[in-house]
């Protein structure tokens, strides 16, 4: 019997992203965006009781680009998902990939006391998780 090791969303997610307040305009959060490789951007909480929310830059190019709307007269908040699926640090990937299946996600914020620790996705689960448990293999 052979066993796979675990491998959790903590040990392949991005700690890299772009954290916004859904006031911002596009514009400008495109400006101050770092992270492209996360193709997303965090929605802070505006209080404690609020949720996260995402923008895809898929949203914005579907949103604001092909209807011809000017980046600077856009809010995050118009375009933005709230609230998002959020995952845990210690899930194992292949119960987050499950996840991603079944509500048709490409990344979510892992979350672990209220705060975002960082970005999973399809791409981190599949490159990340095979290069993890070759690493496993090896030890």
């Amino acid at each position: 019997m052979s066993h796979t090791p675990r491998i959790s969303v903590r040990d392949v997610m991005k700690t890299r992203f772009d954290m916004v307040d859904g006031m911002t305009t596009v514009a400008d959060a495109l400006i101050r965006m770092e992270h492209t490789e996360t193709k997303c951007l965090v929605v802070d909480k505006r209080d404690e009781f609020d949720e996260y929310g995402m923008v895809m830059l898929s949203d914005i190019s579907e949103k604001v680009l092909s209807v011809d709307r000017a980046p600077e007269r856009v809010n995050i908040y118009e375009i933005m998902s709230k609230p998002v699926i959020t995952v845990a640090p210690e899930m194992d990937i292949r119960y987050c990939a499950r996840l991603f299946a079944r509500f048709q996600l490409s990344r979510a914020p892992v979350v672990e006391n209220g705060r975002v620790l960082g970005i999973v996705s399809h791409t981190d689960m599949v490159i990340r998780g095979w290069k993890a448990s070759l690493e496993n293999k090896e030890q």
